[in-house]
């Protein structure tokens, strides 16, 4: 049995740190932002009042918030993670951000003679509530050997990528991939029902084809039936575009594709749905085109 810290209960990080405490971990909750949940302490977490607290306790600290600016928070503002860790312990930051900051914050953690992996997870809470994320990790070999058994119970494909920054670059470029792959669903169940034929038939033909894909079967069936309630909102994926638009600028490179994707998403939090399923980029098309796939 581990002590885990577990800072970040939201959406994705309250069925992770339900599955480590089932899978017989002690979990220490940070009540700095808000409560601990009720069920969790209930099954035996134990929640401390700060982040520093918390890594005091535990020899693993894991971090799963929104993006870049809550990461530093929660390890460097004061009485936070930094304060608390030294040799023995690992800090765990499975949040999506920028690669360059996971590279100063692994720097500044490791100063202190504790481990630094940078491990984001793509799966959705689907996967976050079966255990079943993929895990790209970033960091010494030697740290994520150590963390493998708590990578286990949260997911299913684990794969150290690299050193410090290289998980959140293979997630940047993981969700590149999911975003341009949701817009040529939309674009082409879009296409198909201006046309008139059905779009449930159209995607239930393309489901046996070259063109079947997971997206197509979860994310084109959201958009059929119109159910945008959140899995992974809108909101959140902007923000990772907008790590792979300014990590590009950085490199001198062009991903059209990728800034256009991004527009879309746009136009949706322009019509009220920053809050939406990401599936929910097709209500953007369809608003520019005043049709939609739904008889609604």
């Amino acid at each position: 049995m581990a002590k885990i810290g577990f800072i970040g209960t939201g959406i994705m990080g309250k069925p992770m740190a339900s599955n480590l405490q089932n899978a017989g971990h002690q979990l220490f909750l940070s009540e700095h932002h808000d409560k601990a949940p009720a069920d969790l302490v209930q099954a035996g977490a134990i929640a401390l009042a700060t982040p520093r607290e918390v890594a005091q306790e535990a020899e693993f600290i894991i971090v799963m918030v929104p993006d870049t600016p809550q990461v530093e928070d929660v390890l460097f503002r004061d009485q936070g993670v930094a304060a608390g860790v030294g040799p023995g312990k690992v800090v765990i930051d499975m949040s999506s951000i920028s690669p360059s900051a996971t590279k100063q914050f692994a720097e500044k953690i490791k100063a202190s003679g504790a481990e630094y992996l940078d491990a984001p997870v793509s799966g959705g809470e689907v996967g976050a509530k079966a255990g079943s994320l993929s895990i790209m990790v970033g960091g010494s070999e030697a740290a994520f050997e150590r963390a493998l058994p708590l990578f286990q119970a949260m997911g299913k494909n684990i794969t150290r990528v690299g050193e410090n920054g290289d998980g959140q670059t293979a997630k940047v470029a993981n969700q590149i991939i999911v975003a341009l792959n949701i817009q040529a669903v939309a674009e082409a169940l879009l296409f198909a029902a201006k046309n008139g034929a059905d779009p449930a038939k159209v995607r239930e033909a393309l489901m046996g084809g070259f063109a079947g894909s997971k997206i197509l079967e979860v994310h084109g069936e959201r958009m059929i039936k119109g159910t945008f309630d959140p899995g992974f909102r809108i909101s959140l994926h902007q923000k990772d575009l907008n790590l792979a638009l300014a990590g590009a600028r950085e490199l001198g490179l062009n991903l059209p594709n990728t800034a256009n994707a991004q527009q879309v998403f746009s136009t949706c939090a322009a019509i009220g749905g920053s809050g939406w399923d990401h599936s929910a980029l097709i209500k953007g098309l369809e608003h520019m085109a005043n049709f939609s796939i739904r008889k609604e």
